[in-house]
C-alpha cells in the first residue's frame, strides 16, 4: 500500500512527486499513457510567464508569480535548460489602454521588472516586429523552458528518490475502503493509498467524480503550433505576445531554449479530450495572427507542427481543493507550467493540513544530471567519455548531434524511454530539420537491442503506432 498516489504524470504531477519524494513515504505516480509528459505538457508554449496576465487575487496570479520566482532554481537542480529571455506584450495604438491595464494588474500581482516602452525602444529591442506597433509591456522576468524535459526530470528525480511510476494505468474506478482508497485501472490492476492527488489534466473532472466531487467540469481547448528550423531561432530574442483576449494570450512568436522559433497557439474550445490533430484552419490562423506581431516571419522554414489540449475549468481559475484525503487539481491551464513548482509547494502544505505526518529523508537527492550533458562538454571532456564508452563517439541524429551513448542512457535512466518519441523527448534525437527521417531506423535498432525486444515490437509512441511490420529484403 502507498501513502500517496498521484494520478497524472504531467508537469504538475511530476513537480508534486518531486516535492513529496523528499519525505520518508511510499509514493506512486499513475499515468494512463505509456510515458510521462504525454498530455498538455508535451504540447504547449514553453513559457515561464511573469504573472501580469492573471486576475489579481486569483490562484492563477498567486501561483504564477511564485512559480516564476522558483523556476530558475528548480530547473538548475533538475538539469533542465532555462533562459530568462524577457517577454513583450505588443500593441497597436488603439490597444494602448489594454497595455496600461495589464501593467497595473501586473504590479498588483507583485510582478517585478515591468515597464511600458514606446515604439523607438521597442524596435531597438526587436527590429523584426510589425512596423505598425506603437508600444509594449516589457516583462524582465519572462522566461522559457522545455516543459517535457522539466516533467521527465521531475518524475525521474522522484523515482531516483524512491517513488514508483506505473504507466498504461488508466484509472476507471476509485473506492474508499475504510481509511484507504482503492484505485482500479482499466486492465484490472489496483493500488491502494491513504491520500490521492488528482492531477489528471483534461480528465481531472472525471477522476474527481470518482471521488464524489462533481461540482465542476473541464473541457479541452485546442492549441495548434508551428515550429521553425533552428536557423530562425534568433528572429526574436524575446517572447512576443499580443494583447490578450478572453480565450487566452493569443498567438505568440518566441524562441525556444533549444534554438528554434515557435508560433502559436490557436484557441478553439473542444469536446473531444483526445483530438490533437492539426488543421489547415489552425495554420492559417497562426500565419495571419502572428504577422500582427512580427514582420517577415520565414514560414517556409516550418519543420513540424503539433497540437495540445489545455484543460479549461468551469470556474475561470485553477481549481485546487482538499477533501477527505483527496487533493484535486483541475483547470490547470496556462499559466500551469509557470505555476507548477508553486502548486507543488501548496499541495505539500495541504497534505500536512490533512494529517500527513512524515519525516524528511536524510539521503534525499535534489539534483539530476542534465539530459544534454555530453553535448555541453568541452572537446577534451567528450574525448574522455568516448574513451570509456565509444558509443558516445557515434552520432545517430545529425541534425541535433545526438549520440548513441545518450540514447542508451535515456533508455536506462528514470523514467526510461521505451519508444522512438520517448527517446526524442529525452535526447532531441529526431527533433531537427529532417524530423527523424534519417535517424529513426537507428533509434529503433538501439531500442530493440537495449530493451531485448523484437524490432517489430518497437513503436513510435506506444500502442497502435507500429513502425515495422516485416522485412522487405532477406528471409521473411
Amino acid at each position: 500500500m502507498y501513502d500517496i498516489v498521484i494520478i497524472g504524470a504531467g508537469v504538475v504531477g511530476g513537480m508534486i512527486a518531486r516535492t513529496l519524494a523528499k519525505y520518508d513515504i511510499n509514493l506512486c505516480i499513475l499515468e494512463k499513457e505509456n510515458d510521462v509528459a504525454m498530455g498538455a505538457t508535451k504540447a504547449n508554449s514553453a513559457i515561464v510567464h511573469a504573472g501580469f496576465d492573471a486576475k489579481e487575487g486569483s490562484l492563477k496570479a498567486k501561483f504564477n508569480v511564485r512559480g516564476s520566482e522558483m523556476m530558475e532554481q528548480v530547473a538548475a537542480e533538475l538539469g533542465v535548460k532555462y533562459k530568462r529571455n524577457e517577454s513583450l506584450v505588443v500593441a497597436f495604438e488603439n490597444e494602448r489602454a489594454e497595455i496600461e491595464a495589464i501593467y497595473e494588474r501586473g504590479l498588483r500581482n507583485g510582478v517585478k521588472g515591468l515597464s511600458i516602452i514606446e515604439k523607438d525602444e521597442l524596435f531597438a529591442l526587436e527590429p523584426n516586429l510589425n512596423p505598425d506597433l506603437s508600444c509594449a509591456l516589457l516583462a524582465k522576468t519572462g522566461a522559457i523552458v522545455c516543459p517535457y524535459e522539466l516533467c521527465i526530470a521531475a518524475v525521474g528525480n522522484a523515482m531516483d528518490n524512491g517513488a514508483d511510476l506505473k504507466l498504461d494505468f488508466e484509472v476507471v474506478n476509485i473506492e474508499k475502503n475504510g481509511e484507504v482508497y482503492v484505485i482500479t485501472a482499466a486492465d484490472g490492476r489496483t493500488v491502494e493509498a491513504k491520500y490521492v492527488i488528482n492531477s489528471a489534466g483534461v480528465y481531472s473532472d472525471k477522476i474527481a467524480a470518482m471521488t464524489g466531487d462533481a461540482d465542476f467540469n473541464v473541457h479541452p481547448r485546442r492549441g495548434e503550433y508551428m515550429l521553425l528550423d533552428k536557423e530562425c531561432g534568433k528572429f526574436t530574442q524575446r517572447t512576443i505576445f499580443h494583447t490578450p483576449t478572453k480565450m487566452g494570450k493569443g498567438i505568440l512568436v518566441s524562441p525556444t531554449v533549444d534554438g528554434n522559433l515557435l508560433l502559436g497557439p490557436t484557441a478553439v474550445d473542444m469536446e473531444d479530450k483526445d483530438d490533437t490533430s492539426t488543421t489547415s484552419e489552425g495554420f492559417n490562423t497562426i500565419i495571419d495572427r502572428s504577422t500582427d506581431n512580427a514582420n517577415g516571419i520565414p514560414f517556409n522554414k516550418v519543420i513540424t507542427s503539433f497540437c495540445g489540449l489545455r484543460a479549461v475549468g468551469s470556474t475561470g481559475d485553477f481549481i485546487i481543493k482538499s477533501r477527505n484525503n483527496v487533493i484535486t487539481l483541475a483547470g490547470i491551464e496556462s499559466p500551469g507550467l509557470s505555476s507548477a513548482p508553486a502548486i507543488a509547494e501548496y499541495v505539500e502544505e495541504l497534505l500536512k493540513e490533512a494529517g500527513m505526518n512524515a519525516s524528511l529523508k536524510t539521503d534525499f537527492i535534489p539534483t539530476r544530471k542534465p539530459a544534454h550533458a555530453f553535448r555541453e562538454m568541452s572537446l577534451a571532456e567528450k574525448n574522455e567519455i568516448i574513451k570509456k564508452d565509444n558509443r558516445y563517439g557515434r552520432i545517430v541524429c545529425r541534425c541535433e548531434g545526438v549520440t548513441e551513448g545518450e540514447i542508451v542512457e535515456a533508455i536506462h535512466q528514470n523514467p526510461p524511454a521505451s519508444d522512438v518519441d520517448g527517446v526524442k523527448r529525452r535526447t532531441r534525437g529526431g527533433m531537427g530539420r529532417c524530423q527523424g527521417g534519417f535517424c529513426s531506423p537507428i533509434v529503433v535498432e538501439i531500442l530493440a537491442r537495449e530493451l531485448e525486444r523484437h524490432i517489430d515490437d518497437i513503436t513510435k509512441f506506444g500502442k497502435g503506432s507500429v513502425l515495422n511490420y516485416n522485412k522487405t529484403k532477406g528471409d521473411m
